[in-house]
């Protein structure tokens, strides 16, 4: 009887298990490289044909792999791209990478991970490790995926083996990337989460296996459901602070002195992101099934959404102030990425606040370093020149503080700024407006 776990530990460890990545975006190209680092053949799927030709020429369009770390990989073999599935038939090991967005309604689109598997097990052959690293419920990797590599015959933990692991990636983040950022990992069996800890011990600093599936897939809702209900919460005592005259960023910085018990979250125009502001809605539509009511997740969801209308009021009532009407005015945004410094603009709350801006008759313009043109829901803008966008504007509003902005200049062209972020921070001036 053949013995697939100790043939697959062999060839993990001597590195000549061949590594399949599926999607190959900002969670999958950094994984591809980071095992042709460690030594690896990797073979990347994806269904885009324009990302695929991309990587097979060597060109990295995800801003945290730079091209030249991917190309000598392309040039050596080690790393090759495709569209076709059938080359699971050769693969040992195959991580999904794919989205997992939510409907209108909120409850979880598993139509990327069905649709990957159902490719996958069409070439499927034992003594494969498959790793699911898209976010999701708690139960996906057991109830969904288990059942479709089943089929077969094949028995999890001994004919092939299934774990899932959190991605963590933290785009543009200089210091913690997929090489040194901790990777949980969780099996069905202990000798999925055996192979599946060794698999990932091979190319990343740090490996920490949970005793299952479920406990690694809730262990990414907890870390994102802390975020976004505490921000929640730093958001609602922006908007008391406001009500009250009092600086929060003030407040906030003299809170975060205190050398125990206090972590200080900051406020902002709302939450971006593929990560925070949908993850803890896996969260709070499992729990409806067993009959829990996710209270703080749908809370701080009300007061994180609530956020761009906040703004979008703060500019429309500064522009009063000056005698001028919203409808009409220039209003120039700075920044439309969801965060500083990157060029991904999903659920970006920029994007919902100039919607808001256009609806009460705005005149709209931005600036972003990362991002040239914006095509959504009925927004088509192409970046302008921020020194011309700030000079004809009535009103400028820093929605993401990118570092590349000239602050300094900024105060002294524009003529009225409402800066959400704080960037403005130690700069007084009558012309400065805060969140």
């Amino acid at each position: 009887m053949t013995n697939h776990f100790e043939q697959l530990r062999r060839k993990i460890e001597t590195r000549q298990a061949q590594v399949g990545v599926v999607g190959l975006g900002y969670v999958g190209l950094p994984l591809v490289v980071e095992f042709a680092q460690a030594g690896f053949c990797v073979t990347g799927i994806d269904v885009q044909q324009s990302k695929v030709d991309a990587i097979n020429r060597g060109e990295s369009y995800v801003q945290d792999v730079p091209t030249a770390a991917l190309q000598p990989f392309v040039k050596a073999g080690k790393v090759r791209a495709t569209t076709d599935f059938s080359v699971v038939k050769d693969l040992d090991t195959i991580n999904i990478c794919v989205p997992t967005p939510l409907r209108k309604t909120k409850d979880p689109d598993m139509s990327f991970i069905v649709n990957a598997c159902q490719e996958i097990a069409k070439f499927f052959h034992p003594g494969t490790l498959v790793i699911l690293e898209s976010t999701t419920y708690p139960g996906t990797t057991d109830e969904l995926m288990l059942p479709m590599f089943e089929e077969a015959g094949l028995k999890v933990g001994q004919d092939f083996f299934m774990c899932f692991s959190p991605e963590r990636v933290d785009p543009g983040n200089p210091k913690y990337q997929t090489k040194n950022i901790p990777k949980v990992v969780g099996g069905i069996t202990p000798a999925c989460t055996e192979i599946g800890a060794l698999f990932y011990g091979q190319a990343l600093d740090t490996v920490v296996p949970v005793g299952s599936t479920r406990v690694a897939e809730m262990v990414k809702l907890l870390e994102n459901t802390f975020r976004m209900i505490n921000i929640g919460l730093a958001n609602e005592i922006a908007l008391m602070c406001d009500r009250m005259g009092i600086n929060v960023w003030e407040v906030i910085d003299a809170a975060a002195t205190k050398p125990f018990g206090f972590m200080p979250f900051y406020p902002g125009p709302g939450l971006g992101g593929h990560c925070i502001p949908i993850d803890p809605f896996y969260l709070s539509w499992k729990t409806k099934q067993a009959g829990i009511e996710a209270r703080f997740i749908e809370l701080a969801g009300y007061i994180n959404g609530q956020m761009p209308h906040f703004v979008v009021d703060k500019i429309q009532n500064a522009l009063n102030d000056h005698t001028k009407p919203l409808k009409g005015s220039r209003v120039h945004v700075m920044g439309v990425a969801y965060k500083r410094d990157i060029d991904d603009v999903r659920e970006s709350p920029a994007l919902d606040i100039i919607h808001l801006l256009g609806r009460r008759g705005a005149l709209i313009s931005y600036s972003d370093p990362f991002v040239s043109q914006i095509q959504s829901d009925g927004i088509q803008l192409q970046a302008i020149d921020p020194d011309a966008g700030v000079r004809q504007a009535d009103c400028v509003v820093i929605v993401t503080d990118h570092k590349k902005f000239d602050y300094a200049e900024l105060v002294k062209t524009a003529s009225l700024i409402v800066d959400t972020r704080n960037a403005l921070k130690g700069i007084e001036s009558e012309k400065i407006v805060r969140l």
